[in-house]
């Protein structure tokens, strides 16, 4: 993944904690279903009776039904490793940290920033044991985005190659942060435990799209602050919320298109609530659960 150098004017986060290379611990399976699983960025994998491939920036994004499995026994250290995709995540996630402490301190409010994990292969969270082929995800638990950063070169493959198309997968693992800070996630997993399944997956749809506009809202903000995005660099982002519409993955896969069993939204809605941040900057029209 080639960074522009913009990037690297950004702040870096002391917010992130390297566990590669680290043990996994005991292995409590990633739990995935209606009213519960991990919110996640961008990426996912979509099951539709079968396994789909990964699906985009925040792979497995469904609530979690309460507290998950064990916390993980491996808290991580500091960010130490030197490689440029570690340090572009740091100056991502502190620039996230920057444009939501404004925002929420506009309502009178202090932003509570997540820590981010980098791990390899696999990693114990507080929702359980996921390992690379979840993809990027955020765990409401305990308030932490997962990321190995070789997602990065799966979404290129898929079609999300950039810098913008990377951050974008943070961005939208953070707007789960900011759900669950809002009350906006136990507000949708009690609707969904009451919900029909095919209820239960617009709701889900819902979050994901909104997650989607909210990293619009970060890039838009952090755009005017630092002039983040380069040319292109908006394109590259509608091209990974394309790439990873669920429309498409099931077109990939070989299968029918079957709206009812979306759970993160085509890529026309995908392209859409990301363009609608990115233009508005505004939180307040990420209203994705009523329009």
């Amino acid at each position: 993944m080639e960074l522009g150098v913009r990037w690297k004017d950004l702040r870096r986060s002391s917010n992130v904690r390297d566990v590669r290379g680290a043990g996994g611990g005991g292995r409590v399976p990633l739990r995935i279903g209606r009213g519960g699983g991990i919110g996640g960025g961008l990426g996912m994998l979509v099951i539709l009776g079968l396994l789909f491939v990964l699906g985009g920036p925040d792979a497995v994004l469904q609530l979690f039904s309460g507290g998950g499995g064990a916390p993980s026994s491996e808290q991580g250290r500091p960010l130490t490793a030197n490689d440029e995709v570690s340090d572009f995540v740091a100056r991502v996630l502190g620039s996230t940290e920057d444009v939501w402490g404004a925002v929420f301190a506009q309502s009178g409010e202090r932003y509570q920033p997540p820590q981010l994990t980098l791990f390899a292969g696999a990693v114990q969270s507080a929702c359980g044991y996921a390992s690379s082929a979840s993809g990027p995800f955020y765990c409401p638990s305990d308030q932490r985005v997962y990321l190995d950063t070789s997602f990065f070169d799966e979404l290129a493959r898929m079609g999300g190659a950039g810098d913008f198309a990377a951050a974008y997968v943070i961005g939208h693992e953070v707007g789960h942060h900011v759900q669950t800070l809002l009350g906006t996630s136990d507000q949708v997993r009690a609707a969904q435990q009451r919900s029909r399944e095919v209820d239960a997956n617009r709701l889900q749809v819902a979050m994901e799209l909104q997650a989607d506009c909210f990293a619009g809202v970060w890039a838009h903000h952090a755009n005017q602050s630092a002039r983040v995005l380069e040319p292109g660099d908006v394109e590259e982002g509608l091209g990974a919320a394309e790439a990873i519409g669920d429309d498409t993955l099931q077109r990939s896969a070989g299968r029918g298109v079957t709206p009812d069993s979306f759970t993160h939204g085509s890529s026309a809605e995908r392209q859409r609530w990301l363009s609608t941040g990115l233009r508005t900057g505004d939180p307040g029209a990420c209203d994705t659960f009523n329009n």
